[in-house]
């Protein structure tokens, strides 16, 4: 009778991602795997693994932010792992980019979200992991496992380590209730809801907030940031009504345009975010928290087929600071 052996697992990481990937890859107590790229004159790539993968587990770490060369990047390392008969392929997406484009909101309008889903599962992908998806029923969309990560288990221990003495927690807008919920019921705080009317994306019409922050230490939950104007307006109608002051916290610091500005210019006292995009600019004000232990800590349970239910316990995840992450 044969010996069954448990298949060899190897960590591989996409260009932009790899600030990131190496941290895991540290965690996890592996380095990453060897890949290259070759470039053509006209921006075309052609990834290709320059190691064997047969019969192994593979992770491919990369978010998927802009430029659309970072997914068509990992979609084209998930086909090569295929064809290379790899045993089982794992695609981790610190940052699971089109997410907001989960629905139908009019007429004639992709559904981003879904597309993405079917590419990476056509791609040979046996399994997705992420981190606080814009709408957790993207997971729906997919034919294949899907691990979600919470943010929350790295945030809460650094909001409970700023001992704020009036602790009051804010969903940016009626969507975001779940999420703020979460944090409100670890904390034992309060909640209150900036409810908003847009005009466009990015673009307000009129917002207002329903529940009382008199004298509050404010903390904003979203899932993430993109030209920080809906966020500073936030902070500032708090504090506008009467909050003590006013901090966020955002999973995914996409950060465009001017925002890094208009952070800096905010009454925001600070902002919060994980490493699952680089930030492009220091800002005195953006703390960046590792997501690296909960990811190497996932990607373990993955391949010793264990549950992942014990990386939700806010009281054992203590993650660096990294201001500096640029």
């Amino acid at each position: 009778m044969i010996q069954q052996t448990s298949n060899q697992v190897k960590l591989f990481s996409g260009t932009n991602s790899h600030y990131l990937a190496e941290q895991i890859a540290e965690k996890h107590g592996s380095k990453l795997g060897k890949l290259s790229i070759l470039r053509f004159a006209d921006g075309e790539f052609q990834p290709s693994i320059d190691e064997t993968v047969r019969g192994c587990d593979v992770f491919f770490i990369q978010s998927t932010f802009a430029p659309a060369d970072n997914l068509m990047e990992i979609l084209l390392f998930i086909d090569a792992a295929k064809r290379a008969s790899a045993h089982y392929i794992t695609a981790v997406i610190p940052y699971f980019g089109m997410a907001r484009q989960d629905r139908k909101d009019k007429p004639r309008v992709s559904i981003g979200a879904k597309l993405v889903a079917d590419l990476l599962h056509t791609a040979g992908a046996s399994r997705v992991m992420t981190m606080d998806l814009h709408a957790g029923q993207i997971q729906g969309f997919f034919d294949i496992p899907v691990d979600h990560l919470d943010a929350s288990v790295v945030f809460v221990p650094y909001i409970k380590n700023l001992n704020l003495p009036n602790l009051v927690i804010a969903a940016p807008d009626m969507g975001g209730t779940g999420r703020a919920r979460v944090f409100a019921k670890a904390l034992n705080a309060d909640m209150v809801i900036c409810d908003k009317e847009r005009k466009r994306a990015n673009e307000i019409a009129s917002m207002t907030v329903i529940g009382d922050v008199t004298g509050a230490d404010v903390v904003l939950v979203d899932d993430l940031i993109d030209t920080g104007g809906t966020l500073s307006r936030s902070a500032q109608m708090l504090m506008d009504r009467g909050a003590n002051s006013v901090r966020a916290v955002c999973t995914h610091p996409v950060l465009s345009g001017k925002a890094y500005e208009t952070i800096a210019n905010s009454v925001l006292e600070e902002l919060i975010v994980c490493d699952t995009i680089p930030l492009k600019q220091h800002v005195d004000k953006i703390k960046v928290l590792s997501v690296a232990p909960l990811f190497a800590n996932a990607i373990r349970s993955v391949y010793e087929h264990t549950s992942i239910s014990s990386l939700f316990d806010m009281k054992g995840n203590q993650v660096p600071i990294q201001q500096n992450l640029v």
